[in-house]
């Protein structure tokens, strides 16, 4: 039986105009639902089911759906009649970069662009020009965007990436047709947590930067060691290559400087998104001015070309601004709230799921979390793919979605904790997942 019979027909009728029916086919899922309205931490579908949401854009709404403070900057944008010119500077994106820097210690300057996908382009870009070298290292398992460098290897099967090597490197799994097969020779993906093979490409290849998640967070919540970020910074520094954190789902949810903030590593570049403006359509490039100064390169054949007419869009922008005013505002206890109601859920789901006798591990960092059914925290994506329980993990979210608790439906996927969620959202998420699992 289908439970969303509305939601399938406005796919089925999407796909007249749409391949797939879905603009961003990271979106599509099953059970695919069509999500109408939400406030705070609920959201309504077209059926008029409401669930408390735990997916959030991909972890981006991080102050929840709806932000008053959010949506009354942009409402008094559209009342300003605040224009998209396409020609000069603009006052709000000369004052959403002075709160960007002072919030993040690594931020000299920034550029503003449309999305993450875009800050990391450009972010490989400089490594490239500042080098005048061509190869970049990827994680296994990470997602840094769609574009031909970072479009590879995000959830693979073993069949494609094969056992785990190391020290070595793994085949290009590319997510798209229409890469250059000489392209990817210039990216070398292996698994997070490993230094050994940092040192193996860093042998055999000139290398203008390594691009990674800090904590990688495409395959739930996977931590770094200990002394692994700071190994990289070593070896960045030691090899004369950027080090390049995309914090595209981290930066602004795990604290306000991001969590190289947290875990005292500072890159060369990182990128930024997502919760910078609690889901309006923004990405940033930041880093060391000497870095992003090759925007504006005297040289020709050194200067980076950053373009895009809906860069730092007024509404956009204003939505930024709002949102770095309300996550540094102290009245607001933002960082304090998310983290204490992580607390109350992690503590919960581990009472539990302790009683059913089946391996789970909560991996939590902050208000973002992943239930990973295997009997030890993972390091990195082999690990996950010998170990978790990938039927039950679907079969866990699948109930809980029936019971109106949305993580995104596939497996591994982390879950995100709001701003607007309270004691009692965490409360009733712990009741109907106890519930759940005595009917699984």
């Amino acid at each position: 039986m289908n439970a969303w019979p509305k939601s399938s027909s406005l796919l089925k009728s999407n796909e007249q105009w749409i391949p797939g029916g879905v603009v961003s086919l990271n979106r599509k899922s099953d059970p695919n639902i069509c999500f109408v309205s939400g406030q705070g931490s609920r959201v309504r579908d077209l059926e008029g089911n409401e669930y408390i949401d735990y997916q959030a854009g991909f972890a981006a709404s991080f102050l929840g759906h709806n932000d008053p403070d959010v949506n009354k900057a942009v409402r008094a944008a559209l009342d300003n009649e605040t224009l998209l010119m396409g020609a000069g500077p603009t006052n709000l994106e000369g004052e959403f970069a002075r709160l960007f820097c002072e919030s993040v210690p690594s931020a000299e300057s920034i550029e503003i662009t449309t999305t993450g996908s875009e800050a990391t382009y450009h972010a490989i870009r400089i490594a490239r020009a500042v080098t005048g070298k061509e190869h970049i290292i990827v994680m296994q398992g990470g997602y840094n965007g769609w574009h031909n460098d970072v479009a590879c290897n995000v959830i693979s099967s073993l069949a494609d990436i094969g056992e785990r090597v190391s020290p070595g490197e793994y085949p290009f799994d590319s997510l798209s047709a229409g890469i250059p097969e000489g392209h990817s020779s210039l990216v070398h993906v292996i698994n997070y947590n490993d230094i050994d093979s940092v040192t193996y490409i860093l042998q055999r290849y000139p290398v203008a930067g390594i691009l990674l998640e800090p904590i990688l967070q495409n395959i739930g919540v996977v931590k770094p060691q200990p002394g692994y970020l700071e190994a990289l910074r070593r070896l960045a520094d030691e090899h004369g290559f950027l080090l390049i954190f995309d914090e595209v789902k981290t930066g602004f949810r795990h604290a306000l400087g991001g969590y190289q903030q947290l875990c005292g590593v500072t890159p060369d570049l990182s990128t930024f998104g997502k919760a910078v403006a609690n889901g309006y359509p923004v990405g940033v490039i930041a880093g060391k001015k000497k870095y992003m100064d090759y925007f504006i390169h005297p040289d020709k054949n050194k200067k980076v070309l950053i373009a895009g007419t809906f860069n730092a869009h007024p509404l956009t922008t204003a939505a930024a601004i709002a949102t770095v005013r309300k996550l540094a505002a102290p009245e607001f206890g933002v960082y304090d709230h998310v983290n204490a109601l992580g607390q109350l859920l992690e503590n919960g789901l581990q009472d539990i799921f302790r009683t059913t006798g089946r391996p789970f591990q909560i991996a939590r960092q902050g208000s973002a979390f992943c239930v990973y059914f295997m009997d030890h925290m993972p390091v990195d994506y082999h690990d996950i793919l010998k170990h978790h329980d990938f039927a039950f993990d679907k079969a866990y979210r699948l109930k809980l979605i029936e019971k109106g608790i949305f993580n995104f439906p596939l497996p591994i996927k982390q879950g995100s904790i709001s701003y607007a969620h309270t004691t009692q959202d965490i409360e009733e998420t712990l009741e109907k997942t106890q519930s759940i699992l005595a009917a699984l």
